[in-house]
């Protein structure tokens, strides 16, 4: 009798581990600048449903992510070019071991890919700043995801067409240095040198008029920081 019940006792707590590993398996989102076998998954299926006419090379470029935004538009999902969970699943992209080994990230894991993107971004758009205009950039991009009027993740903010010039021009892609992390992980962790600015720009070198409509709140080094 004895032996019954620790064979039940250990068999109610195999049910719960399985529960508990299944909930946190999902899969991986890939946006601008992915790469690999996630990405040739989402390629290969937009292109089966005539969204995407490129080459399935695993490369998350300009062409991947106007076949996501026009897949997500098309299917009542957020369009913000990031091919997260909820896009995944609309894809038909089940959990593979790859993508359940990627997804079962900590929060911590998550949180160091949040801030070697942010400093890219960082990098790319500040390095000779002042470290608190540095910062101020990151702040800006944290405040956009928790704006009702733009994406709402780091990756859909950073990528969302036209935002950044060094999306544009390439230098996203730069590595970054230590005081782009520190900067980044600064702004993730909640100063906002900026206290709630959506815009910034160089006076010296913008050429849009619109940018030059939005109320300026503060000027950190060469940029002007604006609501």
């Amino acid at each position: 009798m004895k032996k019954r019940v620790i064979r039940a006792c250990a068999a109610g707590m195999c049910m719960v581990m399985l529960v508990f590993c299944s909930a946190g398996e999902a899969s991986a989102a890939v946006y601008w600048g992915s790469r690999g076998a996630q990405v040739r998954q989402v390629q290969r299926k937009l292109k089966q449903w005539g969204y995407y006419d490129g080459e399935v090379d695993g490369v998350f470029g300009q062409e991947t992510y106007d076949a996501v935004v026009y897949f997500q538009r098309k299917n009542g999902l957020t369009a913000d070019g990031v091919a997260g969970t909820k896009t995944l699943n609309a894809l038909g992209i089940a959990s593979s071991a790859e993508n359940a080994v990627a997804a079962s990230s900590s929060g911590s894991s998550s949180y160091a890919s949040d801030v070697e993107l942010l400093a890219r971004l960082i990098h790319g758009e500040a390095r000779g700043e002042p470290y608190v205009g540095m910062v101020a950039v990151g702040a800006v991009v944290l405040n956009r995801v928790r704006s009702s009027s733009f994406p709402n993740t780091i990756a859909g903010v950073i990528y969302q067409q036209g935002a950044f010039d060094a999306v544009k021009d390439g230098q996203i892609n730069l590595t970054p240095n230590e005081q782009s992390r520190r900067a980044a992980r600064d702004a993730l962790n909640g100063w906002d040198p900026t206290n709630g600015c959506l815009y910034y720009y160089n006076p010296a070198t913008a050429t849009s008029s619109w940018i030059w409509t939005r109320e300026v709140r503060l000027n950190i080094g060469d940029h002007s920081f604006a609501v």
